[in-house]
């Protein structure tokens, strides 16, 4: 388990959003949203938290979460299984700046007895392409998990199997290569994993995160688990052991959602740190993995994402970052047996993060096209290189050899918007009797962003 595909939808591309609290009528649209889906899906809970301009501006529980009668609680702490994956990551970084390790070492130099461990590095680890066989592909708790096991034990009966292939030609989801990361940062800590984390950091951002082997009991939310479409029933949690460094963590979706804005705000641990944990890591081949050091990383509809998913037995969490936007949206259910998760996480992004109309941002560019042509520009709406850009000689010429077109029969997107750079890329074709024309643009994020660039060519 443990999902090996990030698995949500990016909506629309926004301009950096205030931090602002949720309007009423974004309230009311949220819970339409959960409720919808938890009805539809029968999952019988979903706790969800919302960063708008780096704040966390909600958070709220719904539906059932225990096993008796009361209001779904927002604090409530629920397994976030692979989503645990970053933290450990983040461990190797901090013990890389203290120069007890480097993530370009080999696995043999800090931890013997792993097949290949002397040409698998501590990086291709903790971003499955080490070639170490997964120890959880499946979706459901098979019958060996009924029975406590150890960090050992999980590496001694799958790492010490042949590689799925050689370190760094392929990318492939490894559970298993997490956990020999988690020993490698208690041996390297001289401290256990959760100690570790709890002391750089859960303490410093007042996060109360605990070991999921322990969240179970009257005290906290029942997973469940559902066959085909038969009843909902209550899930017999795993043995101990079975998660650790790979997804061992249980937290509320309100304390994930602090974590999302250190990571904005790049607070904690150093920027560099960051930074290397969102650089999608290159392949052999040089085509890139699309996964950091502990999440998917990537731009999908024109915004940037850092993200996962994590499936624990009984439970699903969708965690999105949008650097560009300051914001994130967390979704934790109590169900293991549908996509709700990701769809509440798609439906909450489109009404939070409030997508231009890019029909609008057509006409304005429409516009600029247009006073281009009549060789007067508005230069307000032009940032200090496209101004450079745009001489005397530059608009003579555009001005001249566009006018005599005439007036165009269409001017339409050419594809969906995409962040470089910083700024939006949008294209347009603009469509003549007797030709066709290529625009290219690039502005700052928002409807009203202004253009760096607003390049006319000509289209085959």
């Amino acid at each position: 388990m443990i999902p090996t595909r990030l698995t949500f939808a990016l909506c629309f591309l926004a301009a950096p959003a205030a931090a602002q609290e949720l309007s009423r009528d974004e309230v009311a649209q949220v819970g339409r949203v959960v409720e919808t889906t938890l009805a539809d899906t029968g999952v019988p809970s979903a706790s969800v938290a919302v960063v708008r301009g780096g704040k966390l501006v909600f958070a709220r529980a719904y539906g059932k979460q225990f096993d008796r009668a009361g209001v779904a609680d927002a604090n409530a702490i629920l397994p976030v299984a692979s989503v645990s994956k970053q933290f450990t990551a983040a461990a190797l970084l901090l013990l890389e700046d203290e120069g007890k390790l480097s993530l370009d070492d080999t696995v043999s130099k800090h931890l013997p007895g792993i097949t290949g461990g002397d040409g698998i590095t501590l990086r291709q680890l903790v971003s499955h392409t080490s070639g170490l066989q997964d120890y959880w592909p499946q979706d459901y708790s098979f019958d060996a998990m009924k029975r406590p096991t150890s960090p050992q034990g999980i590496l001694g009966r799958w790492a010490r199997k042949p590689l799925d292939f050689q370190p760094g030609t392929q990318w492939q989801y490894s559970n298993t290569g997490y956990v020999a990361a988690g020993l490698i940062v208690e041996k390297l800590s001289s401290e256990p994993l959760m100690r570790f984390l709890e002391r750089r950091f859960f303490r410093p951002l007042s996060l109360k995160v605990i070991d999921q082997d322990v969240a179970v009991g009257a005290a906290y939310p029942i997973g469940y688990e559902r066959f085909a479409l038969g009843p909902v029933r209550a899930a017999p949690p795993p043995a101990r052991g079975w998660l650790y460094a790979a997804g061992g963590l249980a937290m509320s979706a309100a304390d994930l959602a602090r974590w999302n804005i250190a990571r904005l705000d790049r607070a904690i641990m150093p920027a560099e740190d960051w930074e290397a944990q969102e650089t999608p890591v290159l392949l052999a081949d040089g085509t890139s993995s699309g996964y950091g050091l502990g999440v998917f990383v990537g731009t999908r509809d024109g915004r940037r994402f850092v993200a996962h998913d994590g499936a624990a037995v009984g439970f699903l969490t969708q965690n999105i970052v949008y650097p560009d936007d300051r914001a994130a949206v967390t979704v934790i259910i109590n169900g293991d047996f549908s996509d709700a998760q990701a769809t509440i996480a798609a439906g909450i992004a489109k009404i939070v993060l409030h997508a231009p109309d890019e029909a609008k941002v057509t006409a304005r560019a429409r516009q600029m096209f247009e006073s281009l042509v009549a060789g007067a520009p508005d230069r307000a709406r032009l940032t200090q290189n496209a101004n450079g850009y745009f001489t005397p000689t530059a608009l003579a010429d555009y001005r001249t050899s566009l006018a005599a077109l005439g007036t165009p029969t269409a001017f339409e997107p050419a594809r969906e918007p995409r962040l470089r750079g910083g700024f939006v890329n949008r294209n347009y074709l603009v469509t003549y009797p007797t030709r066709k024309l290529r625009i290219v643009t690039y502005a700052e994020p928002g409807a009203a962003g202004r253009y760096e660039q607003f390049l006319v060519q000509p289209a085959s």
